[in-house]
């Protein structure tokens, strides 16, 4: 943590948060208060993906899925109001699993269909605060995940190339461009777009 503060300047504030928990959201809302720090713009990115066949799942997958996915965004959301300026925009990360029906993935998907739930019923009642609420949904991007999942090198090569198969576009997104994406609905350039579902998978939902 202390490197990626280190990387993005000096007006970083590097806090440890557990995104599952309402306890830390109030504790990371209290400490940005007491710095006296505003907010024009938030992007709820933490989430964990638990995947596993329906008849495998287990309660605590169910609930680590949730608490992180669902509760603990919408109560740091809830946390952050009093912080958020006139016009400012949270932006919530969903996926486009909320939509595919891929193997192994009701407990995540689930999840992230209530997160995507969320841009519109919020933005409904945030709205007269001058509160936007977007959410992005990538689809598959290049980052740690996959490895995270515990398979064999050459299994996950397997995995991958066949999700890659199912891309119109034939390769994974970036960081970057998901980054962008964010960044657009953030931004003022998305003044008139509320309650939205940007989709960002090379068109593996779509086409």
């Amino acid at each position: 943590m202390d490197k990626a503060a280190a990387q993005l300047g000096e007006n970083v504030v590097a806090v440890r948060n557990d995104a599952g928990s309402v306890a830390d959201g109030i504790k990371l809302a209290t400490m940005l208060q007491q710095q006296g720090v505003m907010l024009d713009a938030v992007f709820i990115n933490a989430g964990v993906a638990k995947l596993a066949p329906f008849e495998a799942a287990e309660e605590e997958m169910w609930d680590v899925s949730f608490n992180t996915n669902v509760k603990g965004p919408y109560f740091l959301i809830k946390a952050l109001l009093p912080l958020l300026n006139p016009g400012a925009a949270v932006v919530l990360n969903g996926s486009i699993n909320a939509h595919i029906g891929m193997l192994n993935t009701s407990v995540y998907a689930a999840s992230k269909a209530a997160l995507i739930s969320l841009a519109k019923t919020l933005s409904s009642e945030l709205l007269s605060r001058g509160v936007r609420v977007n959410v992005v949904s990538p689809g598959p991007v290049t980052t740690h995940l996959l490895d995270r999942l515990g398979l064999p090198a050459e299994q996950l090569s397997g995995v991958a190339a066949s999700i890659q198969a199912q891309i119109p576009l034939k390769r994974f997104g970036t960081p970057d461009e998901i980054a962008s994406a964010v960044l657009y609905l953030a931004s003022a350039e998305s003044a008139f777009i509320v309650g939205t579902e940007l989709v960002a998978d090379g068109g593996m939902s779509q086409l």
